[in-house]
């Protein structure tokens, strides 16, 4: 009998990801019965996942309660949480906590969380307003604490990010940033279509994963080697330039600008993932993770 795999943000980029992965799997798509999670089951992209056959299931994260349908006789749980939805970090940690609590009173043997850093402890204080990494430490940290068996998959720095990322005037494209352009490092991911291939990973892998970070992301990138490979994929002009962090900010609405700013300081000092090498995170793949340049190719007309 197929073992239930319960995937919150059914209709996400990583929530996603991991669906299609598995159905792609020829020897998961047997093993694993998928309950996809949404707040929405009437949405066009839940639709389809019950069209193709999934259990779509309503449920929230608000309380332990509202959560428990959705892991309530599961083997495995992907967890993905969204501080960008509310902007509270408070709220993000009280869903991750009320997911991790009803996995505990469901049995839930196998708990993964789309995990990251904290940024106030490993910039030691320098940058304390990267709300969105730290909320995610903080569940990471209940989470382990709980005593259920868990992995926790690292999410890089989204390649879709990117669309935004590139100014465009002219026939020219610019990455303006705060940062060294050749020591600042930046884990390049692309979330839609790499996500599945990490948490298989933690899946297949299991339990040797318990207790483990994989680190998701397909290579370390200078600023600079980014927007040459972006010149080359596309043979548009392109460059990348150093500004001030006053400059910067500027360009943001306010409510984001130094959470972002200080993101970003960060692929410089102490680095997104602390500085950790992805080697051994690669190691565990079956499948490659999807270049930069090929990103660029295949979304280029999206710039």
């Amino acid at each position: 009998m197929s073992k239930i795999l319960t995937v919150f943000g059914a209709t996400g980029n990583q929530g996603g990801s991991v669906i299609k992965s598995v159905l792609a799997d020829p020897v998961l798509s047997k093993a694993w019965k998928i309950r996809a999670i949404t707040r929405d089951p009437s949405k066009p992209a839940a639709q389809r996942l019950a069209a193709a056959g999934l259990e779509v299931v309503s449920a929230d994260m608000s309380s332990v309660e509202a959560a428990l349908p959705a892991v309530s006789g599961a083997h495995t749980v992907f967890l993905v949480t969204n501080f960008w939805e509310t902007m509270k970090k408070e709220t993000e940690v009280a869903q991750g906590k009320a997911v991790t609590e009803a996995c505990k009173k469901a049995g839930v043997k196998h708990l993964i969380f789309s995990s990251l850093r904290n940024v106030t402890e490993i910039s030691n204080g320098r940058l304390p307003n990267v709300s969105h990494f730290d909320g995610k430490a903080e569940i990471e940290a209940y989470i382990r604490a709980s005593g259920i068996s868990s992995t926790f998959v690292l999410a890089g720095l989204f390649m879709s990010n990117f669309f935004q990322f590139f100014n465009k005037q002219d026939d020219t494209y610019t990455l303006a940033w705060p940062v060294n352009l050749d020591k600042a490092q930046v884990p390049l991911f692309d979330a839609a279509e790499d996500t599945g291939k990490f948490v298989k990973s933690a899946i297949t892998h299991y339990p040797s994963t318990v207790g483990q970070r994989i680190l998701a992301a397909t290579d370390y990138y200078s600023p600079k080697r980014i927007v040459d490979e972006f010149r080359e994929a596309t043979g548009y002009k392109a460059q990348a330039v150093q500004i001030p962090s006053e400059v910067f900010k500027s360009f943001l609405p306010s409510p984001v600008a130094q959470e972002m700013l200080e993101n970003i300081m960060l692929l410089e000092d102490p680095g997104y993932f602390a500085g950790e090498s992805l080697v051994s995170s690669l190691a565990v793949l079956d499948e490659k993770p999807t270049l930069w340049k090929e990103f660029v190719e295949k979304n280029r007309e999206k710039f």
